[in-house]
């Protein structure tokens, strides 16, 4: 299917649909809602056809009581991983979280104690450190390094902090959310490596996995050096950013150690979280099985939104738009044409536009923004268009 067509087949109006991105901007922009959503990491896209059949064919039994997992989900997670990234999971390994931020949550309570230091790279996704301080653990953190306008690990001061700290906990995100890179295997090898040899339980936060683009390739954390460190990760994942499915509230939670094994199951049980909902384990099983022509064009319609992004914001030489190689995030760097201190101003009060400010990801992106390209075409011509008319006002 061509880009057209899949934006005419799936592309919906979320506003009035009580949509976080859409109809839930007041909070975060200085109470309003008028703005042209660019912000949360969901998709205005149907999910595939497959999928909103399973749920309604559960749904017309009538009955929604308490509900086993279907055996079957588990193997269409299992089979996609094998297919889509040559990872040989066992059904034992696997735990159902209801979403990746609460896998988080449970692994750092299973496995720490309050005042154990955790270590995250920053930019990252700010429920990472959100995690780390509610569960009152001491965070630290490790800026990535913008070499040449594409971020790499700094990991030297990453062995140095863990070191000092004496660091329990790392979380990986992989892709890189916000910055969009996808670590190469050696560069995975070497993090992994540092937190081997000092201790450190790795966390990979792989939610982005199947949103790559060009000759890029993810590599799950479990396989790295042929699966030499896999005791010591757990894998967090899901179908939720892949079939636009977050909703659904659905995980999972991947680990090849017994013994880490083992304290999560105690943590779950002390969570009281036992199975999830039963429409989301539908949608999911359904998505891996059926939904991967949705996926590759849905992933063409990122990789088209980038490209008119980037020709739109490069007519101003000062904007830095960040390589895209993995998920539908983009990263855009704005401190050369606006001060930091502006930014908020002239993207949400001139641009009219919300986005996730920089600075949410840490105080090293003070100056940039993050721009969710999964919307129709028209939308992201539309908000470059105002983003540059209103760095020239």
């Amino acid at each position: 299917m061509n880009t057209h067509d899949f934006v005419q087949k799936y592309g919906i109006n979320r506003k009035d649909t009580d949509s976080v991105k859409w109809d839930g901007m007041a909070k975060s922009f200085d109470g309003r809602n008028d703005l042209v959503p660019m912000w949360v990491a969901d998709a205005d896209f149907k999910c595939p056809d497959e999928a909103v059949q399973a749920i309604e064919n559960f749904a017309s039994l009538g009955v929604y009581g308490y509900t086993l997992a279907p055996q079957t989900y588990k193997q269409a997670f299992i089979e996609w991983e094998r297919k889509r990234h040559h990872y040989e999971c066992r059904e034992e390994w696997i735990r159902f979280v209801p979403g990746v931020v609460s896998g988080i949550y449970i692994i750092i309570k299973a496995l720490t104690n309050p005042g154990d230091a955790v270590i995250i790279q920053t930019p990252v996704y700010y429920p990472f450190s959100d995690a780390v301080k509610n569960t009152r653990r001491k965070l630290i953190t490790n800026e990535l390094v913008d070499n040449n306008g594409r971020y790499e690990m700094n990991l030297d001061d990453f062995e140095q902090k863990i070191i000092e700290n004496d660091v329990k906990l790392y979380i990986l995100c992989s892709p890189h959310n916000p910055v969009a890179r996808v670590w190469s295997e050696q560069e995975l090898d070497r993090v992994f490596d540092i937190c081997i040899k000092h201790n450190v339980t790795i966390i990979a936060d792989e939610i982005h996995q199947d949103l790559i683009f060009g000759d890029h390739k993810h590599i799950t954390s479990p396989i790295v050096s042929q699966g030499k460190y896999s005791d010591s990760i757990i894998m967090l994942t899901s179908a939720s950013k892949t079939f636009n499915i977050a909703g659904l509230q659905n995980s999972f939670l991947v680990t090849a150690s017994i013994e880490l094994g083992e304290k999560i199951d105690e943590e779950l049980k002390y969570d009281a979280i036992h199975t999830g909902n039963p429409f989301g384990y539908r949608a999911a099983e359904a998505a891996y099985r059926y939904g991967e022509s949705w996926l590759e064009d849905f992933l063409k319609v990122i990789e088209e939104n980038y490209q008119s992004l980037k020709m739109i914001l490069s007519q101003d030489g000062r904007i830095h738009v960040y390589p895209l190689e993995g998920t539908y995030l983009c990263w855009v760097d704005l401190r050369e044409c606006v001060f930091p201190d502006d930014v908020h101003r002239v993207v949400q009060d001139i641009a009219g536009v919300a986005v996730d400010f920089g600075e949410w990801f840490g105080d090293c992106g003070k100056g940039f923004i993050r721009i969710n390209l999964a919307t129709i075409p028209e939308r992201v011509q539309d908000v470059g268009k105002r983003l540059l008319n209103a760095i020239d006002a």
